[in-house]
């Protein structure tokens, strides 16, 4: 049994709805049961790609949490939990992915299996800020870096992290949930707090900021003229640049300056489009190596912005572009 994630948007409808449609899933409909899962994919594929920090893992979790449910639709009796229920068997699934990963975790660059996850896709859940699954996109909880962090946390502290400051369940559910004692998951809260408070860097701001659009319009313009000097120049002392999945960590305007400059000039020309993942501003790079006519999908660069300037730069290959809704060739004028 497998279920086809929908071409628009998301409707997310109050659990409480659709009661027939809700008894004659668990009476074993499964088109009636395809119907009620798939209003919660996209809430669901974000929850996941929280815990895993992939973007075609959650993918593959989310039809697994679908799969789940469906075998042990016998175990929810009905009322205004299903949308809940359906979180406790995909947070437990990701617990149970997470274990198979053979990879320790000591630094960012440890983490090659990140990625980024299109605004315009988190935006099918955040159109009303009222609606609690809004909560679930808000940008202090899906930045790049505080997904990075939270893989340093054991499966189940990140799982009771998530659960309690991100979804905002109680003590009581969560422990419930993952089949903790109310005092295990308050304990697994603290230390995964404290993990999180250490690595983490400044929290941002809750909204994109017009100093974080001119300069992206900057670093962009920067780009396309191969003027490094100026894009150095937007950039912090302790700038750090990573490239999952490459195990590749550059820490400092010294060890960038000399990457950028040939990184800009040497393999041809550039042409940049603006767009957002993350909630942080990003652009996708185009490039035409020398000799040839055709701008091609090269490259998106996601952007975590301090005191204005950039902070961080984390960059993923063109292979996210249909993701993103960009096209394989820049369109020209």
């Amino acid at each position: 049994m497998r279920w086809a994630p929908d071409d628009g948007g998301t409707e997310t409808v109050r659990d409480a709805e659709g009661d027939a449609v809700v008894a004659a899933a668990l009476a074993g409909d499964e088109s009636a049961f395809a119907a009620l899962v798939e209003r919660h994919r996209r809430e669901l594929h974000v929850h996941c790609y929280r815990m895993l920090g992939s973007f075609e893992e959650a993918e593959d979790l989310v039809q697994e949490t679908f799969l789940r449910a469906w075998r042990r639709r016998d175990g929810f009796h009905g009322g205004p939990l299903f949308r809940a229920w359906l979180y406790k068997i995909a947070t437990n699934a990701c617990i149970d992915h997470s274990r198979h990963r053979v990879r320790s975790i000591t630094s960012f660059a440890d983490i090659p299996w990140l990625q980024p996850y299109p605004d315009r896709l988190l935006d099918q859940i955040a159109s009303d800020g009222d609606e609690p699954e809004a909560t679930i996109v808000t940008r202090e909880t899906i930045e790049l870096a505080f997904l990075a962090v939270i893989q340093l946390l054991p499966p189940k502290q990140r799982a009771v992290l998530i659960l309690r400051d991100v979804l905002e369940w109680s003590a009581a559910d969560t422990a419930e949930a993952l089949e903790l004692t109310v005092a295990s998951a308050n304990s697994a809260l603290q230390r995964a707090r404290a993990t999180v408070k250490q690595n983490r860097p400044v929290r941002p701001v809750a909204e994109p900021s017009e100093t974080e659009r001119v300069l992206l319009r900057r670093l962009i313009d920067a780009h396309e003229r191969a003027d490094a000097e100026s894009a150095i120049a937007m950039m912090r002392e302790d700038i750090r640049i990573t490239m999952p999945p490459l195990p590749m960590l550059y820490q400092g305007v010294a060890m960038v300056a000399p990457l950028l400059q040939e990184g800009l000039a040497g393999p041809g020309h550039w042409r940049l489009l603006p767009t957002r993942a993350n909630r942080m501003p990003a652009a996708a790079s185009y490039l035409r190596p020398h000799g040839e006519t055709e701008f091609r999908a090269f490259k998106i660069d996601v952007l975590r912005v301090e005191d204005g300037l950039v902070a961080e730069i984390t960059t993923f290959d063109h292979t996210l572009f249909p993701r993103f809704g960009l096209p394989p060739v820049y369109p020209e004028a």
